[in-house]
């Protein structure tokens, strides 16, 4: 008797998919959609700020092509975000609130130390500072990557991510 009981709630668990990101409790500051497969939202992977501060992050200062001299840019690394969400994937589009949108091979998370900066000089980004987020080449460590190419991938006011096989 007790054999069937266990046979359906295995299945009960086994039709019910666990979501590893917790809910956020603060505004969605980021979605990720595509290829994830730690969903906590409708299929996609949501952050809030905290979820992101709690994420292993980077803070460098560095001269940027958009900012006056040099600033101080921090947050979590672009591959913690990544791994967060279960990303798989070869590409990565980046969607930023004006409509902008940058094509990104995930190599860039994986092998660059770039950042999803969500802090500017040591306070939280917003829309007038291209915020919410912004992604940062480590252009501090590799002065190679200070071109037009890593320029038009380093997209600001960044919306959405979707992973793409």
């Amino acid at each position: 008797m007790k054999l069937p009981f266990v046979i359906l709630l295995t299945a009960l668990f086994a039709a019910s998919p666990a979501a590893a990101l917790d809910a956020p409790k603060g505004p969605v500051m980021l979605t990720i959609v595509g290829a994830v497969t730690e969903p906590n939202r409708d299929g996609s992977a949501v952050f809030d700020l905290a979820m992101l501060d709690a994420l292993n992050g980077r803070r460098a200062s560095m001269d940027t092509p958009w900012t006056p001299g040099e600033v101080e840019f921090s947050g979590p690394l672009l591959r913690e975000v990544l791994k967060a969400a279960g990303a798989e994937g070869r590409r990565l589009l980046f969607r930023a609130l004006n409509g902008y949108s940058a094509e990104v091979p995930i190599s860039d998370a994986l092998s660059l130390d770039t950042i999803l900066a969500t802090r500017l000089d040591g306070r939280v980004m917003t829309v007038r500072s291209r915020g919410p987020s912004m992604l940062v080449y480590p252009f501090d460590q590799d002065g190679a990557l200070f071109n037009e190419k890593y320029f038009a991938r380093s997209v600001w006011q960044i919306r959405q991510i979707e992973v793409i096989r």
